[in-house]
Order: structure tokens, then C-alpha cells, then sequence
């Protein structure tokens, strides 16, 4: 009888020592999730600005190169129509196909600018999210974080939560600029 007394309290005592190492092994990590404003650290980190302003510089330019363009186009029209009494019918035709094959490579080419503008945005914002995902799990690691998410998708949070800029400084730390070209 003493025996199996014995033997229920070691494996009490062992029951419990696995409970409380279970537990505590659980308590390591932080329970509240955190969030981050991606929006806010691609817009406002030091990579993310510059990448902005070379995109919005390539975008003037190339619209500043069009709108040259198309007042070229508007003066050469002006001339052919000006010129319709004057020249035969034939070649009317032929200046109007011409300026309407003009006016169809200059819609091309703005279609072109933005395509190219578009998807080097996106190539910019994709070379940010993978410095970013390293940086957001070594901070996470070191602060025993188990889930971050973002801020778009909070109904509502306590600010204390938001870590959006620390993760900015430690990537403007990182990740000076992007090559775009």
C-alpha cells in the first residue's frame, strides 16, 4: 500500500513538473499580436522615397516629352488643314493618314510610359517587402513576437501595438536604396 502511495505522489510530482515546463515553455512568447503599417513604411522609408521620386521624375519627363509630341501633332494639323484647299484630295488623304498614324504611335508610346512606370513601381515595392520580411522576423525573434499584422486589416488596436516605426528605422538601417533601372 505504501508503495503505490509512493508511487501516485512521484508521479504527481512528475505530472506536475511537466505541466509547469510545458506551460512556462509557452509563456516565452508574447501573446498580443503586433501590427505594422505597410503602406506607411514603403511610403516613408528612406528606399521607398526615393524610389517614389525617380518614378514620379521618370513620369513627368516622359509626359513633358509627350505633351511636345502632341503640340507637334496639333500644329502639323492646323498646317494640313490649312492646306486642303490647296493641296489635291490624294494628298490630304495621305497627310491625314500620316498624322493619324503619328497620333496612334504618341497614344503607344504613353501607354508604354505607363506600363514601364507601373511595373517598376511594382518591382520596387516587391524588392522592399523581401528586405522588409527578414528585418520583421529578426525583430520578431528578438522580441519574442509570434504574429504581425497589417494595419489594413485592424478594425481597431491599442497604439502600443503598432510597431510600424521601429520595422521603418531598422529597414532605412538596412536598405538605403533600390535600383530601378
Amino acid at each position: 500500500f505504501r508503495n503505490n502511495i509512493l508511487k501516485m505522489n512521484i508521479l504527481k510530482k512528475i505530472t506536475l513538473i511537466l505541466v509547469v515546463l510545458s506551460v512556462s515553455s509557452n509563456f516565452t512568447y508574447a501573446d498580443t499580436t503586433y501590427f505594422v503599417d505597410f503602406k506607411y513604411v514603403l511610403n516613408q522609408s528612406d528606399a521607398g522615397k526615393k524610389a517614389q521620386e525617380f518614378l514620379k521624375k521618370k513620369l513627368s519627363n516622359g509626359i513633358k516629352s509627350l505633351q511636345t509630341k502632341e503640340k507637334k501633332i496639333q500644329e502639323e494639323e492646323k498646317k494640313i488643314i490649312q492646306q486642303k484647299k490647296v493641296i489635291s484630295a490624294e494628298e490630304y488623304r495621305k497627310k491625314v493618314t500620316s498624322l493619324r498614324q503619328t497620333v496612334s504611335n504618341l497614344q503607344k508610346e504613353r501607354s508604354t510610359l505607363i506600363s514601364q512606370v507601373g511595373q517598376q513601381r511594382s518591382k520596387a515595392r516587391g524588392e522592399l517587402l523581401k528586405s522588409l520580411n527578414p528585418i520583421l522576423e529578426e525583430y520578431m525573434n528578438k522580441n519574442n513576437i509570434r504574429m504581425v499584422i497589417d494595419k489594413k486589416n485592424i478594425l481597431l488596436a491599442d497604439d502600443k501595438l503598432d510597431i510600424t516605426q521601429e520595422i521603418t528605422k531598422l529597414l532605412n538601417q538596412k536598405l538605403k536604396s533600390i535600383k530601378l533601372d
